[in-house]
């Protein structure tokens, strides 16, 4: 079954008695250029397992499973099931698993899917809605060797973003401390059913071996928070509205100057070395 061809993709949910579901952000692709690049993007063969969350009716999955050993794909649509269960039937390393992606236990889950498989990566396409909640828990799990999704092309330039660019933000800095991020290609709305209103786009997450700056996560990521929470303001006065309690302006002030930074420096222009320096004055 061609599962991006639209006559038959019609025909199968029509079947199913199948409604799209706005909430879940349901969008099913309609151009078979689009699961299988993202499969080849991926970079699987026999030995590698395969993580994938909201298969819909499937195409990526088919695809995954002609080049992984095994596929799990998580589905929180019980409405879908069945419509995989037939759409699946023909490859035999694709094991559906009902439930919901943020609250299943993904060590457990990967530790039994993919037991005897040298390694495992995770490959979606992503529904806008929960696009960081998915990607903060893949990257601080440490499960997969290589994360692919595809999602809302704003948020993969947010995540590639350089300090200092207006797209670049604290998620931006979150992703680049967990891992190497490749903006891959991009997806017009019109290659689904239905269209979205945005454009998407893929990125490659490979996570890093070795974190890229010493310093305590925990601390790191609360200075890059606070720094970013006001970033129209100075770093010192942003750090003053987060930790004015434990440091007076002049310790803070000197904080900075110890760094290597300016006191009139916007947070958004640091990088994660400056704000892994910053960490160890404030946190220590």
């Amino acid at each position: 079954m061609n599962l991006t061809d639209i006559n038959q993709i019609k025909a199968l949910l029509g079947r199913h008695g199948f409604r799209f579901s706005k909430s879940m952000g349901q969008n099913f692709l309609i151009e078979s250029w689009v699961p299988h690049d993202i499969s080849e993007a991926a970079g699987l063969d026999e030995h590698t397992g395969v993580l994938e969350i909201g298969p819909g009716i499937g195409p990526l999955t088919q695809q995954l499973a002609l080049r992984a050993g095994k596929v799990a794909a998580i589905e929180l649509d019980r409405d879908l099931l069945p419509i995989l269960a037939e759409t699946m039937a023909d490859h035999p390393n694709v094991e559906i698993v009902p439930g919901d992606a943020m609250k299943l236990d993904l060590p457990a889950l990967c530790g039994e899917k993919f037991a005897g498989l040298e390694r495992v990566k995770a490959c979606a396409n992503l529904p806008y809605n929960i696009t960081t909640p998915v990607i903060t828990r893949l990257l601080e799990s440490g499960l997969f060797s290589g994360i692919t999704v595809m999602i809302q092309r704003e948020v993969v330039k947010r995540i590639c973003a350089a300090p200092g660019d207006s797209d670049c933000g604290a998620f931006s800095l979150f992703c680049q401390y967990y891992a190497e991020c490749e903006y891959l290609f991009e997806v017009p709305p019109e290659c689904f059913i239905p269209a979205p209103k945005v454009t998407s786009a893929v990125i490659r997450l490979t996570p890093r071996t070795a974190p890229p700056v010493d310093a305590d996560p925990d601390a790191l990521f609360a200075v890059i928070r606070a720094a970013y929470a006001q970033r129209r303001k100075t770093l010192l006065n942003a750090l003053s509205a987060a930790y004015g309690s434990r440091f007076s302006k002049e310790e803070l002030r000197q904080f900075i100057f110890d760094s290597g930074l300016s006191e009139n420096v916007r947070g958004e222009r640091l990088n994660l070395t400056d704000f892994a320096i910053l960490a160890k004055f404030l946190h220590n």
